[in-house]
């Protein structure tokens, strides 16, 4: 570990650093390109234009306009001012509550939390830590119910520094011990919790809930499907069949299916590798994906499988997309590999015209790609009848074009040079190195492509590009070099078609603070002092069509704005398009993900992770290294003998009506 950062702050940075290879031209440069091609078309007659453009350049006229007249009513709250303390914020004429913490009992006879007296038995059965994704999966399913459903909720990650009394910074090795390694192991993965709103309008845990689980890494065995199960690859001694695998770890955004299962995403596996790899016939493959992390969890030293030395094929076995059915507790997860391996961020999903599943993702490293699935077959209204319905289909990466149209390039083997010739024997090999094959199609390297929202309402795709501060050459779709502050991608799907190849692109807002024109920030003018946000990463859209941007700026919020993380309503349409309003401020320390709607809109699940871990050294009147026994804030207990604990929130309109008005 770097010396007095925290655990995310370490791995924070190597998400910062790309994979050394050659790519194709960056968004960046494709936009400085684009809005040149913009200015000369602006000189040209409209009768000439139309003579003269390129269908793709007509599409991407019509992406840009916008309605002069916009709703009046396109927020209704007052924002939340930027600033940085201790608590959380909402604003006045909204509640919010915190429904779960780290610790807290989920599965049936679970202990109540002792934060003295922590054990993996425990840990199994409670809450875990840092919650990042959140579904919401309605009860009774197939209905639309807003009061009683099931929360399926990712714990990335363990900032085991703020979880244990007396972690020595400066040698952190000396720490650990088989128990304390299994802590953290039982506090990854994800939970199952039911949830339900009372007569007085609060909701709670429903403790003997038969649908509560835990998910993790250490207790978890699941399934292998798709075309890389059974692979040589995906065989070690422990699994000799390469079919199963324990548990699913460093799960960031994921999604919820149309028929109710939840879909985790394994992002950041490589952090939890060490050793010398034993198998030289996977170094590339592992070079690529950055395994062995430089600085790792020490897992390996306590479980053989996390050691290169002992088992060099085990990473090949994480960096999936895994399908969880939340309602049979007694169901075995799944790894779909067709969903193609790297470090997934995010996977919701659409509809096509004719009925298929589009799985959007993103690779969340600096230069890293946009991918979507589409299945070869129909979502059935029988829900068993899409049990194996991710195990077909195509795999695609994203190619932006400066003219502002793009292309979904099939990840087929033996197509486009991705055969023998270049080190490919099969289908599953493409899978495993889903990197290596889209480097080879000249897909667009973006500034780290985090989650992928679709809009029901308009057909439209959002992506969160979040930063790139070892950017130094650009292109229209990543226009800033050291770009601290990221940007939103509005993808249009040509013929309003998921399905389709091909699409219209455009930035829908280049963030940071619109004050200083040398960041280069672009916001509709009506975003106030307190509205624009540095570095998107969470999404999701209301039924107001409205998009919800949860931000995640790690230590370098000082820098990037000087305020801590927040969400923030983004209108998307209207002539209001591009105008931001902030509705929660988090703790110093913390990030904001998994913003989570129920269908009627009136309850709002947020999560709050790793409260005082980033950047505290740059918070005012603290300005030390955050630890258990001193810790910048103790968010949200504000007891003296409790540290900081991550948190789901639930936040609702004192009227009983829709969140944000």
């Amino acid at each position: 570990m770097g010396k007095n950062k925290s655990f995310g702050e370490n791995f924070e940075e190597l998400d910062d650093r790309p994979a050394a290879r050659s790519t194709a031209p960056s968004l960046a440069d494709l936009w400085n390109r684009r809005i040149a091609r913009r200015g000369f078309l602006a000189g040209m007659g409209k009768a000439a234009l139309l003579a003269t453009a390129s269908p793709a350049i007509l599409s991407l006229a019509a992406c840009d306009e916008t309605p002069k007249a916009a709703p009046d009513d396109i927020f209704g709250f007052e924002p939340v001012p930027h600033g940085i303390d201790g608590d959380h914020h909402v604003p006045a004429d909204h509640l919010s509550d915190i429904l779960l913490r780290w610790g807290d009992p989920v599965v049936k006879d679970a202990p109540d939390f002792d934060i003295r007296n922590q054990t993996a038995a425990a840990q199994l059965a409670q809450f875990g830590y840092n919650n990042d994704f959140i579904g919401f999966v309605p009860l009774p399913f197939g209905s639309n119910a807003s009061d009683r459903g099931l929360l399926c909720v990712h714990h990335e990650y363990t900032n085991d520094d703020l979880m244990h009394p007396g972690y020595p910074a400066d040698n952190p090795a000396s720490f650990y011990t088989q128990e304390i390694v299994d802590i953290a192991m039982a506090a990854h993965g994800g939970s199952i919790v039911e949830v339900a709103r009372g007569e007085d309008g609060k909701w709670q845990v429903v403790r003997d809930s038969e649908y509560n689980r835990r998910i993790t890494p250490l207790a978890t065995e699941m399934t292998i499907s798709g075309p890389a199960a059974g692979h040589p690859r995906l065989q070690t001694g422990e699994d000799p069949t390469g079919r199963r695998v324990m548990g699913t770890f460093n799960n960031c955004a994921g999604g919820i299916t149309p028929w109710g299962t939840w879909l985790m995403s394994e992002e950041n596996f490589n952090f939890y590798f060490l050793g010398e790899n034993a198998d030289e016939t996977e170094a590339e493959n592992h070079s690529r994906m950055g395994v062995p992390g430089s600085r790792s969890y020490p897992w390996g030293h306590f479980h053989k499988r996390f050691n290169l030395a002992a088992e060099p094929r085990e990473p090949n076995r994480y960096g999936w997309v895994v399908e969880v059915d939340p309602l049979d507790p007694a169901s075995m997860p799944v790894k779909r590999t067709a969903l193609g391996r790297f470090k997934h961020e995010g996977c919701e999903n659409a509809l096509t015209k004719d009925g298929r599943l589009v799985v959007y993702m993103g690779d969340d490293q600096a230069f890293e790609y946009l991918y979507k699935f589409v299945t070869a077959g129909k979502v059935s209204a029988k829900r068993e009848e899409n049990a194996s319905l991710l195990d077909e289909g195509t795999l695609y990466v994203a190619r932006f074009e400066e003219d502002g149209s793009g292309r979904w390039l099939p990840l087929t083997f033996g197509e486009n040079g991705l055969d023998e010739a270049n080190g490919f024997t099969s289908q599953a090999d493409l899978m495993i190195e889903t990197r290596r094959a889209a480097d080879l199609l000249g897909a667009t390297p973006l500034d780290r492509p985090e989650d992928v929202e679709p809009n029901d309402l308009t057909g439209k795709v959002y992506v969160a590009l979040t930063n790139s501060k070892e950017r130094t050459e650009t292109d229209a779709v990543n226009p800033r070099p050291a770009n601290l502050w990221g940007q939103i991608v509005e993808i249009e799907p040509q013929g309003g078609d998921h399905a389709s190849t091909a699409f219209a692109w455009n930035l829908i807002v280049k963030c940071g603070d619109p004050a200083f024109p040398s960041i280069g920030a672009e916001w509709h003018p009506d975003t106030g002092s307190d509205g624009w946000f540095a570095c998107p990463d969470n999404l999701a859209v209301d039924a107001k069509g409205r998009l919800w941007v949860a931000t995640d700026q790690g230590s370098g919020w000082h820098a990037a704005s000087g305020t801590a993380d927040g969400l923030y309503a983004l209108a998307t349409a209207g002539g209001k398009r591009g105008t931001a309003r902030q509705i929660f401020r988090a703790p110093v320390g913390a990030e904001v993900c998994g913003p989570c709607f129920t269908p009627d809109g009136t309850a709002l699940f947020i999560a709050v992770q790793h409260p005082a871990a980033d950047g505290a050294k740059n918070y005012k009147g603290f300005e030390r290294a955050s630890t258990f026994d001193d810790p910048a804030t103790r968010w949200p207990d504000f007891e003296p003998d409790m540290p900081p604990r991550p948190s789901v929130v639930v936040i609702t309109a004192k009227n009983g009506g829709p969140v944000g008005g």
